[in-house]
């Protein structure tokens, strides 16, 4: 030992010994306890694993920005369901007045339990598996069926990005092929195809140009080869942007999280200037204050929040794991949260000043075609001329004076009024036609769109909106997927991503059959509003009652450097626990008392028509359901008689220059009082102090910790207690 060191200076001298061991070994290379007597566990140390377990913490990915982040979260969480489902919700549920029942549940429900995701995969940095595996190990199945979930949710949800994709191509047309029906020889005579004559042209086109749908969902009528190539497109995109992790997505989000609102701002401004557009946001946001009352109101926003956010999926944790620690998460779930709330306004709009318009456009035709009828009457002398108000003027017959000249008739004819066949032709009930998903898309939608000046541009614009929305909801619900599962099992990145799109793209071809519609509509009821639910509030619980929310808001001090608002304390313990069962019980009934039917679309009648489940669909049905809730009952059986390992008593210190490193999964409830914890990574001191006075012999060591303070597992960076006689 050098002669000017330290030690050797004390042994020269009569001063008191204040220096403590860790002075001694203040100058020692790093120790990895591991291979020393502070392996706790005894097992064998595993140089590879080891090393790998170190590597893998520590060249984790990372966000190239704080915007690339929010712009992944933003672009997961705005989805299709803001486009076409909250303005059907809003209409259809009083207008103006469902927006305080879903801020208000937002505000309950939606932002704290967004920014618990949030926290916990950016404290523990992996995806939900191992996030949860880690918080309660009996829970661990929530983070497998929030897995399996993701994946029933991406077989279908690509098939609509694929829709979008077929519409895109047919959008470079003028006039749009969904503009008029289709002509159609019978012999020497040229006539309009009987589908589209009874339906519309824009309806035709979906079901018959697009689809080639069957009768019902027995029928399956073989593949539809056109969808087929567009959901191969749309799984080959998701693989390139997904292949490389957040080095590929991340920079893909740019555009596909931005250009959507670019799109959505340019028709808000067309739209506003189109003739009607103002009838239809007037009659928007009208609020209906009646409805507030309603439960079923509440439950259905209560239902679009937790699906606006991506609540469960495991999207929002896999995102946020790639994050520094000490990042402001609570900032970002209040940004993304309202982000996503005006985003569906916006949305609404836009759709409302479209949807205004056309309703003006299908009135105005109501009037003419009627008035015809009003004409031939008045030829055959059915009605009398008398009937007829002086000032009405059959060439430029306008809806207030159709609408007097109706009120007249039916009044002079109230006996044989409906054998006239005579419609009111009012706006307000075009306007109440309650239009959502793919009918708003792309029936309601595109027939608005063939009334545009420059149509087809309009309808690329559009299309390509709805493909990059569903594509950035795509790499949020893939990442839920193979984040915690590259994480779990060391594979491959590049390998797993293209092995996991090939598979869903074969096991997909089931959605591409002319029957496929049908097994779109039964996944979307069905595989994920159910078992979701029973995820989220397994997630409130394991880490609001079982972890302990003393010691979770503590280390989220710790990690973010502020201690969170009181707000989400008892949101999280209290309001949000039983606001989700509320829904989930409500969920349960609604399921029981709806039938399980689905639209079928009838060739010959030219209609839909509501149709019961056969007893093999209802089978499929109830499998969905079991499947993606069966790794929560498994997991939690396996591991409460211990017929699997889940990692108990299994810990591992590794101290580095000014910082450690562990890997922990479970810990027996007397081995707690060794632990306790440290600060995140990035604040951590070298573990051994260098200015801590020797205590004496009989005196409790000075790296001696008092246990947790609540919960079972600590999420922090532990220290092992070191024996005094080791020292």
């Amino acid at each position: 030992m050098p002669k000017n060191s330290k030690v050797t200076q004390r042994e020269h001298s009569s001063e008191h010994v204040t220096e403590s061991v860790a002075d001694l070994l203040a100058h020692e290379e790093p120790v990895d306890y591991k291979r020393s007597v502070l392996n706790v566990t005894g097992e064998t140390w595993d140089k590879q694993k080891d090393g790998d377990e170190e590597l893998d913490a520590e060249n984790r990915p990372a966000w190239n920005s704080k915007l690339q982040y929010i712009l992944a979260q933003i672009g997961y969480s705005v989805g299709l369901g803001n486009v076409w489902r909250f303005p059907y919700l809003c209409q259809k549920n009083g207008g103006g007045a469902y927006l305080v029942p879903y801020l208000v549940l937002l505000v309950i429900i939606g932002l704290p339990l967004f920014f618990l995701e949030l926290a916990v995969g950016q404290r523990i940095r992996r995806g939900s598996i191992g996030v949860w595996n880690y918080i309660c190990p009996r829970l661990g199945g929530i983070g497998y069926a929030s897995c399996l979930v993701c994946f029933f949710v991406g077989l279908y949800y690509n098939v609509i990005i694929g829709w979008s994709i077929f519409y895109f191509f047919k959008s470079f047309q003028y006039p749009l092929p969904w503009s008029e029906c289709p002509i159609v020889k019978n012999g020497s005579v040229a006539v309009v195809e009987t589908e589209c004559e009874r339906s519309s042209a824009t309806t035709y086109f979906w079901y018959r140009e697009a689809l080639d749908i069957s009768n019902s969902i027995s029928e399956s009528g073989g593949l539809n080869w056109k969808m087929t190539l567009c959901l191969l497109v749309a799984w080959s995109l998701v693989g390139l942007a997904m292949i490389k992790g957040i080095q590929s997505s991340g920079k893909v989000m740019y555009f596909s999280s931005l250009f959507p609102y670019v799109v959505l701002v340019c028709f808000l401004v067309r739209g506003l200037l189109l003739r009607g557009a103002v009838d239809g946001i007037m009659h928007m946001f009208t609020p209906k204050l009646d409805k507030m009352l309603d439960p079923q109101v509440w439950r259905e926003a209560a239902t679009q929040v937790f699906f606006a956010l991506g609540l469960g999926f495991g999207g929002v944790i896999a995102f946020s794991s790639y994050n520094k620690q000490d990042n402001n998460c609570q900032f970002d779930a209040t940004l993304v949260s309202f982000i996503n709330f005006f985003t569906s306004v916006l949305a609404t709009l836009v759709v409302f000043a479209v949807l205004g318009f056309k309703a003006n456009i299908m009135n105005e035709k109501c009037v003419v075609e009627n008035a015809e009828k009003i004409l031939g009457y008045l030829n055959t002398n059915v009605l009398s001329h008398d009937l007829i108000p002086p000032h009405v003027n059959f060439s430029h017959l306008t809806a207030k004076d159709y609408h007097e000249m109706y009120r007249v008739i039916m009044t002079v004819k109230e006996g044989h009024f409906k054998e006239l066949g005579l419609d009111a032709c009012l706006l307000e009930d075009e306007l109440d036609k309650s239009v959502q998903g793919t009918g708003l898309a792309f029936i309601a939608f595109t027939e608005a769109m063939t009334h545009f000046p420059a149509s087809p541009f309009w309808s690329v614009m559009f299309f390509l909106m709805l493909i990059n929305l569903g594509l950035g909801s795509m790499i949020g619900t893939m990442s839920g997927i193979t984040t915690p599962i590259i994480d779990t099992f060391k594979v491959r990145k590049e390998v797993f991503t293209v092995g996991c799109c090939i598979f869903a793209f074969v096991v997909g071809l089931i959605f591409v059959q002319r029957s496929g519609n049908y097994f779109v509509t039964m996944f979307d009821d069905y595989s994920a509003t159910l078992p979701l639910t029973v995820v989220v509030i397994l997630e409130n619980i394991a880490v609001a009652w079982i972890y302990g929310t003393k010691k979770f808001m503590q280390e989220l001090t710790e990690m973010l450097g502020f201690r969170p608002y009181q707000f989400y304390y008892y949101t999280w313990k209290y309001v949000s626990p039983i606001c989700m069962a509320v829904l989930m019980t409500a969920s349960i009934i609604q399921l029981g008392v709806s039938p399980p039917g689905y639209s079928a679309w009838i060739r010959e009648e030219a209609a839909e028509k509501f149709l019961f489940y056969p007893t093999w669909a209802m089978a499929i049905l109830i499998s969905l359901i079991i499947l993606a809730s069966l790794p929560l009952p498994l997991v939690f059986i396996l591991r409460q008689f211990h017929l699997v390992s889940d990692g108990s008593n299994a810990l591992s210190v590794t101290y580095k220059k000014g910082r450690m490193m562990k890997d922990i999964s479970n810990l027996e409830d007397n081995d707690e009082t060794r632990f306790i914890l440290s600060k995140v990574p990035s604040e951590t001191p070298s573990p051994m102090p260098t200015h801590r006075s020797y205590l004496g012999p009989g005196s409790n060591s000075p790296m001696e910790m008092s246990s947790a303070p609540n919960g079972r597992y600590g999420s922090g960076y532990l220290l092992a207690r070191t024996p005094d006689s080791e020292l």
